[in-house]
């Protein structure tokens, strides 16, 4: 990986933002799993929307940080999307699937890097 996993998790702030997606959080998760080192976790309004911040993403990470995703899981439809670059995870969430999952209290020992409306 050429970018380190928090430099990537930047970068892919942007991109969600480009994407209008909302309620940014990226978790330093170093010291609470040992699957990966960073979630950055965002939340969007429609399937459709779900679907545009995942493929810019993909699209972003390879184009901008020379950094292709391991894999990929869920769907728009499921209201739930997770890229795994291995030190980091992306997750893009309905609001529904947000509230429901709250990955922020499961893993609250993560420390906050950065919290974005």
């Amino acid at each position: 990986m050429l970018l380190e996993a928090l430099e990537l998790a930047n970068l892919l702030v942007d991109t969600i933002a480009d994407k209008k997606g909302g309620d940014v959080i990226i978790l330093d998760m170093r010291e609470q799993s040992v699957l990966t080192d960073f979630f950055l976790i965002c939340t969007a309004n429609s399937d459709r929307q779900i679907k545009a911040i995942a493929e810019a993403i993909w699209d972003d990470s390879k184009q901008k940080g020379d950094v292709v995703a391991m894999g990929q899981e869920g769907s728009a439809e499921s209201g739930w999307i997770l890229i795994d670059f291995g030190d980091l995870i992306v997750h893009v969430f309905s609001e529904e699937k947000r509230e429901f999952y709250n990955l922020e209290e499961l893993w609250q020992e993560g420390r906050v890097m950065l919290r974005m409306p």
